[in-house]
C-alpha cells in the first residue's frame, strides 16, 4: 500500500491493479524510438512498465512531495526528465522543445480532464496520439455517436481534432483511494489529414457552443439571431432537430454558412 497521502485537491487515485496496468501498458504499445510524456505519474505504477521501452521519458507532476520518490525511482535512466509543474499550464508546443512528435499517456485527476484535454489539443500538431485513464463519464462523452445519450459538445469538439477510442473499463477497486467512480481508458490520435475542415475554427467552436447551449431546444430556438431556418436548411439540415443528433460535419457546414454570411456582409 501507499506511503504517500494521498490529496484530495489534486484528485489523487492511484492506479494499482496490476492486471490494469498491463492492459494500459499494451494499448500504448511503447516503441523505442517514442519520446513519451506522462501526466501525473503519481508514484510511478505506470512509468515504470514503460521507462525502458523509449527513448526519451517525461513525467509533469504538481505534488512536491512526490518528486523525490519518483527521482530516487527512476534516478539511474538517463533519459528520465521530471517537469514540476500544473499540466494545465504547460505549453505543450513548446515548453518540452524537442522538436519530435510526442506520445501523451496518462492517468488524469478527475477535477481537470476535460479542460486538460481541450489544452492537449491545441497543441495537437505535435502528438501522435493520448492515452488516458479517465472518468467513464468522461470518456462515453468523447467517443459517443452522433444522438447518443452521452453526445454533446465534448464529443463533437473532440471528434473534431481526433480519431477517438473507448477501449476498456475499470472499477473503483483498481485504485487507491478507490474513486466513487468507474474509470476507463481512452485512446486519442489527432488526425494527420482532417475529415472536415471548418473555414474558422473559432467559429466552429462558437457554433457548436451556441448548439448545444440549450439542450432540450431546436437548433432553430439556439441559433436564433445567428442562422434563420432557411440558412440552416441550406446546410441540408432540419431546422426543427436538436444539436444532439448532428454530426460534426454537419457542425462544420453550419460553421461555414456563418463563415460565408459574415464576408458577404463585410464586402
Amino acid at each position: 500500500m501507499s506511503q504517500h497521502r494521498h490529496k484530495k485537491r489534486f484528485g489523487q487515485h492511484f492506479l494499482h491493479d496490476q492486471s490494469v496496468l498491463d492492459a494500459m501498458t499494451a494499448a500504448i504499445a511503447p516503441q523505442k524510438t517514442d519520446i513519451m510524456l506522462e501526466i501525473g505519474p503519481g508514484e510511478g505504477a505506470l512509468s515504470a512498465r514503460l521507462i525502458d521501452h523509449v527513448a526519451q521519458f517525461t513525467v509533469v507532476e504538481i505534488d512536491n512531495d512526490l518528486i523525490p520518490t519518483l527521482n530516487k525511482r527512476f534516478a539511474d535512466r538517463s533519459h528520465f526528465n521530471i517537469i514540476h509543474q500544473d499540466a494545465l499550464t504547460l505549453n505543450y508546443g513548446s515548453n518540452l522543445n524537442i522538436g519530435q512528435m510526442l506520445r501523451v499517456v496518462g492517468n488524469l485527476p478527475y477535477n481537470i480532464s476535460t479542460p486538460l484535454i481541450f489544452k492537449l489539443l491545441e497543441s495537437r500538431h505535435c502528438i501522435t496520439d493520448m492515452h488516458f485513464m479517465l472518468q467513464k463519464e468522461v470518456v462515453e462523452r468523447l467517443a459517443s455517436p452522433p444522438d447518443g445519450e452521452h453526445y454533446g459538445r465534448l464529443s463533437v469538439m473532440a471528434q473534431y481534432y481526433c480519431a477517438i477510442e473507448d477501449l476498456f473499463h475499470i472499477g473503483p477497486e483498481a485504485f487507491d483511494p478507490p474513486p466513487k467512480v468507474d474509470s476507463a481508458v481512452v485512446r486519442l490520435r489527432p488526425y494527420l489529414s482532417m475529415p472536415f475542415m471548418a473555414k474558422d475554427e473559432q467559429g466552429f467552436a462558437s457554433m457548436v457552443k451556441q448548439s448545444f447551449s440549450m439542450r432540450r431546444k431546436t437548433l432553430r430556438n439556439n441559433l436564433k439571431g445567428t442562422l434563420t431556418g432557411e440558412e440552416i436548411e441550406s446546410c441540408d439540415i432540419n431546422p426543427g432537430v436538436r444539436a444532439e443528433v448532428l454530426g460534426v460535419a454537419d457542425f462544420v457546414r453550419l460553421a461555414d454558412c456563418l463563415h460565408d454570411k459574415n464576408e458577404k456582409n463585410l464586402s
